[in-house]
């Protein structure tokens, strides 16, 4: 398959989820930095879309009923973290819900890249990697998820998804 048919998504790397005492803080995600900043390396040395989806909600959005008040639209919670900061020429999909396809041109932008395969790092690895896996594979798209590029909620959660994701899924898990 040629390198022009991949892209990397790059989930929720933003700061409500990383930052020290965030309301969604994800303290496993800090150690995954390093490792997604090598995938993104290697995916622009490649020539391949490096595509951030990242949560955008408005300051009412009902996800706030059960998680906390996160990444709400135009405050410095819902930026993408300074060491993964994204690059002129790079995509951004604004997300409100938890699949980075619903409600949003992610689909529409695949097409027009001819993406049929996406690697996928990030965050929550039981919630937004999740679902945007089951909605690329839904769509044909083959998807790869590296267990050492996402985080879970909590280490059970992150089980869970990964198990989800292998089993039921089977898409490619690469260590």
């Amino acid at each position: 398959m040629s390198n022009q048919h991949k892209a990397l998504f790059v989930i929720n790397m933003l700061r409500d989820y990383l930052d020290e005492g965030a309301p969604l803080e994800i303290p496993p995600g800090r150690w995954i930095i390093e490792n997604i900043a090598g995938e993104i390396r290697y995916a622009r040395e490649k020539g391949r879309p490096v595509i951030y989806i990242c949560d955008a909600h408005e300051p009412d959005d009902p996800e706030f009923e059960h998680l906390p008040r996160h990444a709400v639209k135009g405050t410095r919670g819902a930026e993408v973290i300074d060491a993964l900061a994204p690059q002129p020429g790079d995509h951004l999909i604004a997300k409100v819900s938890y699949s980075g396809f619903f409600r949003t041109g992610l689909e529409k932008l695949l097409d027009e890249l001819d993406i049929d395969e996406v690697l996928l790092c990030g965050l929550p690895t039981n919630i937004c990697v999740l679902y945007t896996a089951v909605d690329a594979l839904q769509r044909g798209i083959r998807v790869i998820v590296p267990e050492t590029c996402v985080a879970g909620l909590t280490e059970g959660d992150h089980k869970f998804a990964l198990r989800q994701i292998n089993e039921i899924l089977k898409p490619t898990l690469r260590d």
